[in-house]
């Protein structure tokens, strides 16, 4: 996808304020709705951002590269995960491995963590961390998946007790 110039000056403008929200970028961008500021992010940008957990707008890791825009502690900036998405990021082939399919990472979920999930929960938690720049989707038979980035390059945000004691209720 080839950005326009505009599109990468609003592109950097999610990086430099995330985490954000639609009414902080309407005011920025000088639309006229939060509902604009969602169509546009989901007609131009759909594939450098993505919303955390607490619907707030983030910039994917690709995202920040493009627009040339790195944390300034040289840390990698902290990455929101339900507890699904830990699960499987800690199972899931690392970058130099085979990329597995989502019948095997659901497997690996299992066994690890003597968990009952369901096979669209890890496809879920796949595509999710595919949109943040984590993993990667091999096509063979079937889509395959492993981790673009090696794990201990990924910053894991803490989750907070009370937002995760709310979403397992």
């Amino acid at each position: 996808m080839t950005l326009s110039e505009a599109d990468r000056e609003r592109l950097a403008d999610i990086v430099e304020l995330q985490p954000t929200k639609n009414g902080v970028l309407q005011d920025r961008w000088d639309m006229d709705s939060g509902s604009d500021v969602h169509q546009y992010l989901e007609s131009e940008l759909r594939d450098y951002y993505y919303r955390d957990e607490n619907s707030l707008i983030r910039a994917t890791a690709e995202a920040a590269e493009i627009v040339g825009m790195a944390p300034e502690s040289g840390e990698a900036p902290a990455v929101h995960m339900s507890e699904n998405e830990r699960r499987v990021f800690a199972v899931i082939a690392g970058p130099d491995e085979r990329a597995e399919s989502v019948v095997s990472v659901l497997h690996a979920v299992r066994d690890e963590f003597d968990a009952d999930v369901a096979a669209a929960d890890v496809r879920r938690a796949l595509q999710t961390l595919k949109r943040k720049g984590i993993v990667t989707v091999e096509h063979r038979t079937v889509p395959t998946y492993k981790l673009a980035v090696a794990r201990d390059e990924v910053n894991v945000a803490e989750p907070e007790d009370d937002q995760g004691a709310a979403s397992e209720a």
